[in-house]
């Protein structure tokens, strides 16, 4: 069983900021009209408004009270954002040294690759080379010959080629009528004696 007093110190710690986000944390602040509940700039909104009604009453007592109330967590709110600021400062300068980390590896990355290149003659540009050939110099007609395209007739003292006859499709034999006449292979079954 824990002692009472490692309790009362647990529940003292609960209502104390834990350097999270306080900014959009909603707090419960016991003034001295009641409680008032929201995120910092609202209870700060909510007592200046109190405030200023004290004062169209004049009630100066009650007027200082609530801007005090409100100046309390106005400096909450400053040193938040503060925190906050700083903090998303060394995020852009840790990003930026990693930036300039990749950069740096990137450069001799592609100075390392250039030289290779330069070693390489394979990698090394080559020059452009003509065709001079006969073929070359036809005018082309953007046209591709394929197997389907009409094969050219042949000269005319060339001898005339025979026709073939289209071919008759097979016919099979047909099945041996009598299921006890040997084949031939010897697989029939033999006759009982």
């Amino acid at each position: 069983m824990r002692s009472s007093k490692s309790r009362s110190r647990a529940k003292n710690n609960r209502n104390r900021p834990s350097g999270g986000n306080v900014v959009n944390r909603v707090f419960d602040s016991s003034g001295p009209e009641g409680k008032v509940r929201g995120t910092p700039q609202q209870i700060i909104d909510k007592y200046n408004q109190l405030a200023r009604d004290a004062q169209l009453s004049n009630d100066r007592v009650a007027a200082e009270n609530f801007q005090q109330h409100a100046e309390h967590y106005l400096r909450l709110l400053s040193e938040a954002q503060r925190e906050m600021e700083a903090r998303r400062e060394e995020q852009e300068r840790q990003n930026r040294e990693r930036q300039a980390e990749r950069d740096r590896e990137r450069a001799e990355r592609q100075e390392r690759e250039a030289a290779a290149r330069q070693a390489d003659p394979a990698e090394a540009p080559q020059p452009d080379v003509m065709d001079f050939s006969p073929e070359a110099s036809a005018p082309e007609s953007g046209l591709v010959e394929t197997p389907e395209s009409p094969v050219e007739s042949p000269p005319a003292d060339a001898p005339a080629k025979k026709e073939k006859a289209p071919r008759r499709p097979r016919t099979r034999k047909p099945k041996a009528a009598a299921e006890g006449t040997p084949s031939g292979d010897g697989d029939a079954p033999e006759a009982a004696e």
